[in-house]
């Protein structure tokens, strides 16, 4: 990221948000495209690849190993695959950025390699926790070293027996784990089988089997035998629903609004916040449902409704991690109370999202008490105020979506990481209604 400094100034919308919106491609399945477009014999093309920063950096790591990706458009990218032993060894660390999928999942795959490798990223990512993966990765003899506590930079070097494949039950329900141990699993000798106490999102499982490669999954536990081969194909990502989440609660908060979101993926581990919304009583409607490669897409139309508090069903927590800091904003604004709980996850992500957003909406006039797994919200008419969004990306498009049913002005800071996923988010908000600027 460039360092340059970044705020926001939101007000109250002034009228309803209308119109049609395309956010960018999903982040989850962009990284993976590049990922497995490397690995793959032959020429993939990927279209509706998202332009941000964290899948940049993904590509680039590839490229840093002797991947040719040409760049023929706005997210479009062609990968000359140069198959499963074909990366060469970089001539530096591999910066991630602030991609902790990145990082996690490429520590799978450099785990198979014959030539050592070292992973960076940014400061926040620098603070993630790693021994998630770290330890399983040691268990199918990698050799990886990190700094205390299992934090990064994660230095790599060749097994020096090759890996093996294990039967692991993971104690938290982390696609990012699954995937990273399912991909190192593809250079392991044997059978890799990963349990989780929660099925999470099935990108890597749906996209190996787009390449080629055969997995099973029964019941939370995914396995593939090592030693396949990937084959090239075509990859169109769908727009990504955590990005889609932030209008879906906006159009539902400000009255008046109606919203077609398109394209839209829907994998069916990946939509609890859909779920949870409608659980609240928004007007989300399903229209035209099909198919892109192996992932479900649909048009979602949302219309303003007044949404109720609920308690959050905690069987929806892992299927909608990474969209609580806005559903958090819909429940300040809803009747009654929200109860979230199971999601302790969220304090080991960019920022503690649970402080995070109890902070934001604090500051707005909000009443919300923090648990260890959760949160307690009582919904309420918000103030206008300064929040800062800590430079994590969710919490400032959440706080985006807040000022615009609040009663004044609202300046966020801190808001240029918001490039890591969601690039020209103001611009696209602008234009569905929001009154949003960047600050001068």
């Amino acid at each position: 990221m460039s360092g340059v400094r970044l705020d926001w100034l939101a007000r109250p919308a002034a009228g309803p948000l209308r119109g049609r919106v395309r956010v960018p491609g999903d982040k989850s399945i962009s990284h993976r495209a590049m990922m497995f477009g490397s690995l793959a014999e032959g020429v993939t093309e990927v279209s509706g690849f998202l332009e941000g920063e964290d899948t940049l950096a993904t590509a680039a790591a590839f490229r840093a190993m002797g991947v040719r990706i040409d760049a023929e458009g706005p997210g479009r990218r062609i990968v000359h695959g140069v198959g499963l032993h074909g990366l060469r060894a970089p001539a530096g660390p591999l910066d991630l950025g602030n991609s902790g999928t990145g990082m996690r999942l490429i520590a799978g795959l450099m785990a198979g390699q014959a030539f050592a490798t070292e992973l960076v990223g940014d400061e926040s990512l620098s603070r993630r926790p790693m021994k998630r993966v770290i330890e399983p990765l040691r268990r199918m003899g990698a050799v990886v070293e990190s700094r205390e506590g299992g934090l990064a930079p994660l230095r790599i070097a060749p097994a020096p027996d090759g890996l093996v494949g294990i039967d692991y039950a993971s104690p938290v329900a982390s696609a990012q784990v699954k995937s990273c141990l399912l991909l190192a699993g593809l250079y392991a000798r044997g059978t890799t089988s990963v349990t989780e106490p929660h099925r999470t999102r099935d990108h890597t499982e749906r996209m190996l089997r787009a390449f080629g490669a055969e997995v099973r999954v029964a019941g939370n536990t995914a396995s593939l035998d090592g030693g396949q081969r990937l084959r090239a194909t075509a990859i169109e990502v769908p727009a990504d629903v955590s990005s889609a989440a932030f209008f879906l609660v906006a159009a539902s908060l400000v009255p008046g609004s109606d919203l077609l979101l398109e394209s839209v993926g829907l994998n069916p581990l990946r939509d609890g916040v859909v779920r949870a919304l409608r659980l609240m009583g928004a007007d989300i409607t399903v229209q035209n449902p099909r198919t892109l490669g192996d992932e479900p897409v649909a048009d979602l139309r949302v219309r303003h409704a007044a949404l109720q508090g609920i308690e959050v069903p905690e069987a929806l927590v892992p299927d909608m991690i990474d969209e609580f800091p806005v559903l958090f904003a819909a429940a300040a604004l809803a009747r009654g109370t929200t109860v979230v709980r199971g999601a302790a996850e969220l304090r080991v992500k960019e920022s503690d999202r649970i402080a995070a957003m109890a902070a934001a909406l604090r500051a707005l006039g909000a009443q919300v008490d923090e648990t260890p797994d959760g949160a307690v919200i009582t919904g309420g008419a918000l103030s206008g105020g300064r929040i800062d969004s800590l430079g994590d990306h969710r919490i400032a498009m959440a706080s985006a979506v807040a000022a615009q049913v609040a009663g004044g002005p609202v300046s966020i800071e801190d808001c240029a990481n918001v490039a890591t996923s969601f690039p020209g988010f103001v611009g696209l908000a602008a234009a569905a209604g929001f009154d949003l600027s960047e600050a001068r």
